[in-house]
């Protein structure tokens, strides 16, 4: 009968005492595991925050689940890491290592090395951050036929902000949308960047592509024009559209930039192809309108006066509230789209840091 209950349970590997009967303190169920050890891979963090310009590091460590060393030394370690597209259709080959092989790729190329501060250390060092870095990866650890991953987000400290080009609403495409904000210097938002600025108070009647190709918008005060007075305050949502045939606005994310966001102080005001010329003659560029939202959001910039802008738009950045500047909301407040031979504004500038 012994001999017939240990044949029934050979399928475990390791021993333990008999359960039921204290008398039988030398008897033991064997456990045998047909595998070994499995492979484990653990992001001690699942979210990492930072922001443009910076380095950050991407934790991921691997372990085999009944030892505590970090391989078996019978197959060599293949780490790869790949960024998760905003649909999650495909993935984006970031950095591949095995034995002293490396390789990374696309704009990661330069960026991005392990840290490997013990033999199980996975993480991946990101330097010179761009926004087109934020979004979710994938450390994958693979040893032999065992492999196993974790997924960390990284976050971009940031601003969102919704933008129509001179042909006023509704005039993008995705494809266009998505040039759109790169020539404001930002990115198209994420949802989850979208429902965060909403979160901080983003209210924004306009519908806007977002980076997973949904067309959405954020109420924090509800009212007719806007889904209706007696509808939740949230982010609508009105599904997906055909990129290449659908038009809406769009909303744009951008970080902190490596440089001097200023209003040129000139003894006269300006036509828009003065303003350029001017920026050029201060060592500068007319500065676009991710900058000035950057200004404004991430460092409090302040001012009341109107200035152009790359796109031909004319704005201002107000932090504190007060009569005649904004005095019911800090915003960075949209004049409009002037006519550029004719109307008179300053304008704001952008010097880089080298």
């Amino acid at each position: 009968m012994k001999s017939l209950l240990f044949l029934v349970l050979i399928s475990v590997c390791w021993a333990e005492p008999h359960p039921d009967n204290s008398s039988l303190e030398h008897e033991r169920i064997i456990h045998i595991q047909e595998n070994g050890p499995r492979l484990l891979v653990v992001a001690e963090q699942a979210k990492i925050f930072s922001h443009r310009g910076g380095n950050v590091t991407l934790p991921c460590k691997f372990y085999h689940e009944h030892t505590s060393t970090a391989g078996s030394g019978t197959h060599k370690i293949r780490v790869k890491w790949t960024k998760l597209t905003s649909d999650y259709l495909k993935e984006v080959d970031v950095f591949v290592a095995m034995g002293h092989h490396r390789k990374s790729y696309g704009n990661y190329q330069g960026r991005v090395f392990l840290r490997e501060s013990s033999e199980n250390d996975a993480s991946l060092v990101i330097t010179n951050l761009i926004l087109e870095d934020y979004g979710r990866y994938k450390c994958e650890v693979i040893e032999g036929l065992e492999d196993d991953t974790a997924v960390v987000a990284l976050n971009l400290e940031g601003v969102v902000f919704p933008y129509s080009p001179r042909l006023g609403r509704y005039n993008l495409n995705f494809h266009e949308a998505q040039r759109a904000c790169l020539d404001q210097d930002s990115v198209i938002a994420s949802f989850d960047q979208l429902y965060d600025a909403w979160r901080s108070g983003l209210d924004w009647c306009n519908a806007g592509w977002l980076s997973d190709g949904s067309v959405q918008y954020p109420i924090t005060k509800p009212r007719e024009p806007c889904g209706g007075k007696n509808t939740v305050p949230g982010v609508r949502n009105y599904g997906f559209w055909d990129k290449d045939k659908s038009r809406y606005d769009v909303f744009c994310f951008t970080s902190n930039f490596n440089g001097r966001f200023y209003y040129l102080i000139h003894p006269t005001k300006l036509t828009y192809d003065e303003a350029v010329q001017a920026c050029l003659k201060d060592g500068a560029q007319i500065a676009k309108v991710g900058q000035i939202f950057a200004a404004w959001k991430l460092l409090g910039y302040d001012r009341c006066d109107a200035g152009w802008l790359a796109d031909g738009s004319v704005r201002y950045p107000i932090s504190r509230p007060r009569k005649r500047c904004s005095p019911n909301e800090a915003a960075v407040r949209f004049v409009g789209f002037p006519d550029k031979k004719h109307k008179l504004y300053g304008v704001y500038c952008f010097r880089a840091y080298n």
